[in-house]
């Protein structure tokens, strides 16, 4: 099978890496697929198990862990896993696609360090903590103490922002949009 690249998006939640990701799936030049994560979570309103994220039981996912199947998980929050299935690089590849992941930091950098040729490793930087907190308060998708844990988290994350290729200040979405695209561009080119 022949390998294709591997375009990691890391970033707190609310910085506008899915909104960016969702952006690139729709330049059909790019010759991108999306990487569906596994997750114990719930689906949220909207979501749609197989295309948003793979939702399994917590004992599905650590039968998973336990096999090998991961190319990463991640403990995100107390009994809160995501992961990569080896099956969805597997498929994309086979597919003749470059895959595209919307992924914590800690499964970023760890896809980097395994395929470290293949991937081009970005970072969706936010305008700031602050700025975080109204974007995910807008959501209204979570309670005030799952916004405070992930708020918690941002600053913990955000000091990883060096470890990756390169960074995208998302100050203006527009104009993030923009350099993502041609940042990918050029990666998928050399």
């Amino acid at each position: 099978m022949k390998k294709g690249k591997l375009l990691v998006f890391s970033a707190p939640s609310g910085s506008g890496k899915t909104t960016i990701v969702k952006h690139l799936l729709e330049q059909p030049d790019l010759n991108l697929a999306f990487s569906v994560s596994a997750a114990t979570r719930s689906a949220r309103e909207g979501e749609v198990n197989g295309k948003d994220y793979h939702f399994i039981t917590l004992e599905e996912f650590k039968q998973h862990i336990k096999h090998d199947d991961f190319v990463e998980w991640e403990e995100v929050y107390r009994d809160n896993f995501y992961g990569t299935l080896k099956t969805e690089i597997e498929r994309i590849w086979a597919e003749g696609k470059n895959v595209i992941f919307d992924i914590d930091v800690a499964g970023g950098l760890r896809i980097k360090r395994k395929f470290p040729e293949e991937t081009l490793a970005v970072f969706v930087k936010p305008p700031s903590i602050d700025e975080l907190k109204i974007r995910l308060k807008k959501r209204s998708t979570e309670s005030e103490d799952k916004i405070n844990m992930r708020i918690a988290k941002a600053s913990v994350e955000l000091a990883t922002a060096p470890q990756f290729d390169t960074i995208i200040k998302n100050y203006d979405l527009d104009t993030a949009k923009v350099e993502a695209y041609e940042l990918v561009k050029q990666f998928l080119a050399d």
